[in-house]
């Protein structure tokens, strides 16, 4: 099975999503975690209510902020978008999906991102069950 990661700068909100809704939607085609070039002391807290709300996903139970080096190395890495600085990994990316970071904005645009990363989770879903 494919391992996928998914990079963010802080490895708190757009990677964890991500990590948190492949798990969910996708653990049957691929392995899904989630990493950063820093971490943070805890997950994004309006990621962890709105995943709680939207898919029943505990993020804090299940998932913890962590570096590159505490993640396998994957067959695919993925960068949530490099608005806020693309990390360097050690490689390239195999896909950018240029998400903007929704910190600080209301639940509206958080869920906006959040939906975008789900479709995002289930065409990459479909392409590797091809």
């Amino acid at each position: 099975m494919k391992k996928v990661a998914f990079i963010c700068v802080h490895n708190s909100c757009r990677s964890q999503i991500a990590e948190a809704l492949g798990k969910h939607f996708a653990s049957d085609v691929f392995e899904s975690f989630s990493a950063g070039t820093q971490t943070k002391p805890q997950i994004s807290p309006d990621a962890v209510r709105l995943m709680k709300k939207l898919y029943g996903i505990d993020m804090e139970q299940t998932q913890h902020s962590k570096t590159f080096g505490d993640i396998p190395c994957p067959d695919i890495a993925i960068s949530m978008g490099c608005d806020v600085g693309c990390p360097y990994i050690g490689r390239e990316f195999d896909e950018n999906w240029g998400l903007p970071d929704p910190t600080g904005e209301s639940d509206e645009v958080f869920i906006e991102v959040i939906e975008k990363i789900k479709d995002n989770i289930l065409k990459l879903k479909e392409r590797l069950s091809a």
